[in-house]
């Protein structure tokens, strides 16, 4: 079904083996600026599945930003000898590596002392996102930068790397000389088109000179930087025809967004709300106008999104990047027909992006192996096969079940309720969050490919357990709702599960107490809204959704704000009466009274599920918790606790 996007593909001198690569993406898996053997297992595992080109993460070329304990730097020979043997690895799989430059310029937001360092950049034009005052290069300075992306272009090179990427998008440094915007310089690296693309084309062409031609030098480009001041997509086009008129550059790949502003950054990591393959009509406009390959990446979750955007010209070839952390198998299971098989990218940006910006390892919710891969990528067989009953057929029941069948062992699954997925389900059905659902939807497919016998509607009793007789019980019943203790009297309080449910139907005006910060709050909020209720949603974080990954979090409150939901943060929950709620500024002391209320919604704590309490009383019964059980948090914690159950056991 998906024959051109396994045909090969020459890129300058190097040949990939399909049109799938994976793309840029910072891991949190390297130390001290070099490789690390995490880092080449991440990758290895990726060439592995059989994906055509890997593209690492951006390395850092200059001392002004070699943050080493967050990036690769490639500033310093100490990074050749990593690189070289995660070359060796990934080709040894038929893979090829290409390694990619940059320099964040004004985009600082990392520090070496805890002190703000000095940013450099085209003019001292402020940046919006990170709230910095870039200092001006000089004109020796930038010659200075010239010859260091020069230089870290060698070492890759003598690393025995593919290819070279030089990165000139998303708003860092080179985008930041191209844009009059943000380059108001008069010598000859600023005034005209000419000047500030020269800063780019020096890079370039010096890069050239000293990797040969038998390497691949590609450069990625955003055409639409999705905020205000973005240099336009003519603009871009038309410098990519000039570098393509150059005869440096073997191909183009083409994202979207930008650092320096929090719309164009939510585009850099696009949430599930952001449409997928959003990115493939600006890879066409470039495709149209440039002979080389252009490469496109951006909200490509499955194949057959993949196949569209090369069976209709837009691109040549397809980046997959956290598609690839949930299934790094994606492309093998593709090409042998398995498609229905592949761990489905949900855009939940939780344990990829949300790691990588907290500075932890990358990973993903559905896959934790992601990030992990030398601790939990050789999974062992079970030296003796047990009976295993497992009770919920939520996120971590499901991920439990599935790992402890495939080391061997005979798994029961009960669920209680007619669906599996627990608390998947709630999130599923709030507006714009369907595509959760895949994680239902990927568990279930594993379920089934492990042969775990799987009985809903079921209650585990007495008598239930005697027939099953197992000798090891899992109890993963996940968590129950519960209101708050205070004092509510002549108004309606209810919890958002139920709201989320269809259970009860609020009055017009809703306050929500939000003590959770998370999904709930705001996915109630944007639920009551669109239904026409007036809503006042109220948070005790210092932001509505400050428990969530940020992307995620900032795309829905500007959602919220199109929609005229009335924001407070740092508000305690204190109680209501007769149309009046209750809360208390969390830092200043001082009352905020919400009047004329019909219906509070309560985003409050949840609490461990016990209806099971009494199987861990028996004797001789080995008997775990896994997941919200034990303490409710998030489906990432669910799955990963599942997936180490079933390793133990």
């Amino acid at each position: 079904m998906y024959e051109q996007l396994l045909q090969p593909l020459d890129l300058g001198p190097i040949r990939v083996r399909n049109r799938i690569f994976n793309p840029p993406h910072g891991t949190s898996l390297s130390h001290q600026g070099v490789v690390t053997d995490d880092l080449i297992a991440y990758h290895r595992s990726r060439a592995r599945g059989g994906v055509g080109l890997i593209i690492m993460e951006g390395m850092t070329v200059h001392p002004s930003y070699g943050f080493e304990e967050s990036f690769l730097y490639a500033g310093s020979d100490r990074i050749i000898e990593g690189l070289n043997r995660l070359a060796q690895s990934c080709r040894a799989e038929g893979t090829p590596v290409f390694g990619q430059l940059f320099h964040a310029g004004r985009g600082v937001r990392l520090s070496h002392d805890g002190s703000r360092p000095l940013s450099y950049s085209a003019s001292d034009v402020p940046d919006e996102r990170y709230r910095v005052v870039p200092v001006p290069m000089s004109n020796e300075m930038v010659w200075e930068f010239i010859e260091s992306y020069a230089d870290a272009a060698e070492r890759l090179a003598q690393a025995d790397l593919d290819g070279v990427e030089i990165l000139a998008s998303m708003g860092y440094l080179i985008p930041q000389f191209l844009n009059p915007e943000t380059n108001r310089r008069d010598d000859e690296f600023g005034g005209d088109a000419e000047g500030r693309m020269r800063f780019l084309r020096e890079i370039i062409s010096h890069s050239r000179a000293r990797i040969g031609p038998g390497k691949t030098l590609g450069v990625r480009v955003t055409l639409d930087e999705k905020t205000d001041k973005g240099l336009p997509a003519l603009d871009m086009i038309e410098i990519c025809q000039i570098l393509e008129a150059d005869g440096h550059v073997d191909y183009f790949s083409v994202i979207s967004g930008s650092s320096a502003a929090p719309d164009g950054w939510i585009h850099v990591f696009p949430p599930m709300s952001v449409a997928q393959g959003f990115v493939a009509d600006d890879a066409a406009q470039l495709k149209q106008a440039v002979t080389k390959p252009v490469l496109v990446a951006g909200r490509i979750n499955q194949p057959q999104l993949a196949d569209e955007v090369l069976t209709t010209g837009k691109a040549d070839m397809v980046g997959l990047a956290r598609a690839l952390i949930a299934d790094p198998e994606f492309v093998n299971k593709m090409a042998t027909g398995n498609a229905d098989d592949i761990r489905a990218c949900v855009g939940c940006n939780q344990a990829c992006v949300g790691h990588r910006l907290a500075h932890f390892p990358v990973s993903c919710i559905q896959n934790p192996v992601s990030g992990r891969e030398r601790k939990l990528g050789e999974m062992e067989q079970a030296g003796v096969t047990k009976k295993i009953l497992v009770i919920g057929g939520g996120p971590a029941g499901m991920k439990a079940a599935v790992t402890a069948a495939e080391r061997g062992h005979q798994v029961e699954l009960h669920e209680k309720n007619a669906r599996l997925g627990g608390q998947v389900n709630l999130a599923e059905a709030l507006p714009g969050r369907a595509e959760f659902g895949g994680v239902t939807t990927n568990l279930e497919q594993e379920l089934r490919q492990a042969r775990v016998s799987v009985v809903l509607n079921s209650q585990i009793d007495d008598s239930a357990l005697r027939d099953i007789a197992p000798d090891h019980v899992v109890i993963a019943t996940g968590a129950d709702t519960r209101l708050p203790e205070v004092e509510v009297e002549g108004i309606e309080i209810i919890d958002a599960w139920s709201v989320i449910r269809g259970d009860v139907k609020p009055g017009n005006n809703v306050v929500i107490a939000d003590w959770s910060c998370d999904w709930a709050g705001l996915g109630v909020a944007e639920k009551l809204a669109r239904a026409g209720h007036y809503v006042r949603l109220l948070s005790s974080g210092c932001v509505a959704g400050e428990s969530i990954q940020a992307i995620v979090r900032d795309q829905w409150i500007g959602v919220l704000h199109q929609l005229g939901v009335e924001m407070i943060p740092y508000a305690r929950f204190y109680g209501g009466v007769d149309g009046s709620v209750f809360f208390q500024h969390m830092t200043g002391g001082e009352a905020i009274v919400c009047e004329g209320v019909d219906t509070i919604v309560s985003c409050y704590a949840s609490q461990a599920n016990r209806d099971c309490d009494w199987i861990e009383a028996i004797e001789g019964l080995t008997v775990w918790r896994v997941g919200d059980a034990v303490s409710p948090r998030t489906v990432e914690e669910a799955v990963l606790e599942g997936l180490q159950l079933g390793w133990s056991i």
